[in-house]
């Protein structure tokens, strides 16, 4: 068991890293907690005592779920069953669970605590870890949310072992996000992930993290680096939510392609070599994903999404690597933009 903190003064919590741990849930309760509200989805085959008496509420699958009409159903729920300040909301399942419980856990009797069980690979290495919370509009991803940290967070890799293979491919994704972001973090050398076992992969990403976000909690400029990749990712999610969709890409998947874009901008712009992409291409395939552009993407859309992006200050903002590492680049210009989706297969 690897025990990870997250140093925020009155705000810090441990991160949780092991096999066979769900029994720990009663443990990491905040003290005075007499009841949850546990939020999960159908399907989720995770079982645990939380130690008090507990409401149950079943949310969708899918992005689709992240609403903030699910939000208030949520809410009402909680007030329905007698949810009081005092107590806490858990969390148990994927990064679509921590998003939403999280976020109706910060506005519910305007902020109460939550815990988080996270049962997908994508929720141990990244969601589930620094509070950003929030729903989606149709105009875009996360546009609505609230920095609303956990009280702790349980990652148990045993119970990964059903997954389906996409799923794996989701949080692998982020695994490789992360095979970047390690290199120049102070105390946190880089190394291959890909030669480590699993639960040495999900605690080194869930180290990374926590440093990134110990050193800017609120995103003002160097959190937006657990944003590699994530630009053009959210760009092909959000194309994805309407219903002449014609693609089916999970978050990693997506990520995968964003941060193979992001070195083949970063070499436009004359950030990185032929070899840093080269690199790029080969950690992305190590973890068995693909960096091939969806069939039928548009530049043009991508872009029109793009520009929404929340690291965005009403410029088109990327974050790229370069000498110094990966960092935010601001006011990239639009036709490198273009033509580097173009050049990755992208129509016009």
């Amino acid at each position: 068991m690897i025990a990870i903190p997250v140093a925020l003064g009155e705000r810090a919590y441990e991160v949780v890293v092991g096999r066979g741990i769900l029994d720990m849930v009663p443990e990491i309760l905040p003290d005075g907690v007499q009841r949850v509200a546990i939020v999960t989805q159908e399907g989720i085959d995770v079982e645990f005592d939380a130690g008090v008496p507990a409401d149950t509420f079943i949310v969708p699958a899918g992005e689709s779920a992240k609403t903030l009409s699910q939000v208030e159903e949520l809410c009402r729920g909680f007030a329905a069953g007698g949810l009081a300040r005092s107590d806490a909301v858990v969390a148990v399942g994927g990064g679509v669970v921590s998003d939403l419980a999280g976020f109706a856990a910060a506005v519910f009797h305007r902020g109460i605590a939550y815990v988080t069980v996270a049962t997908t690979l994508l929720a141990q290495v990244d969601a589930a870890i620094g509070g950003k919370t929030g729903v989606n509009l149709p105009e875009g991803k996360n546009l609505v949310g609230a920095f609303w940290q956990p009280s702790a967070v349980l990652c148990d890799v045993g119970v990964l072992s059903t997954l389906p293979a996409r799923e794996w491919a989701s949080g692998r994704g982020e695994m490789a996000k992360y095979a970047f972001l390690g290199e120049t973090l102070p105390g946190l050398p880089g190394m291959s992930l890909l030669d480590l076992g699993l639960e040495e992969q999900v605690a080194r990403c869930v180290a990374i993290k926590a440093a990134v976000v110990a050193a800017d909690e609120r995103e003002s400029d160097r959190r937006m680096v657990l944003n590699y990749g994530h630009t053009l990712a959210h760009a092909l999610e959000a194309a994805a939510f309407g219903p002449d969709a014609r693609w089916d890409l999970r978050h990693g998947e997506a990520v995968a392609v964003g941060l193979v874009f992001a070195a083949e901008l970063a070499h436009r712009l004359g950030r990185i070599d032929d070899a840093r992409v080269a690199l790029h291409r080969k950690v992305v395939g190590g973890f068995d994903l693909s960096a091939d552009m969806p069939a039928g993407a548009s530049a043009e859309q991508l872009l029109s999404f793009m520009a929404r992006d929340k690291k965005a200050r009403h410029d088109l903002t990327f974050v790229l690597d370069g000498p110094g590492g990966v960092e935010p680049v601001h006011g990239v210009a639009r036709e490198d933009v273009v033509a580097t989706l173009t050049a990755m297969g992208c129509a016009p």
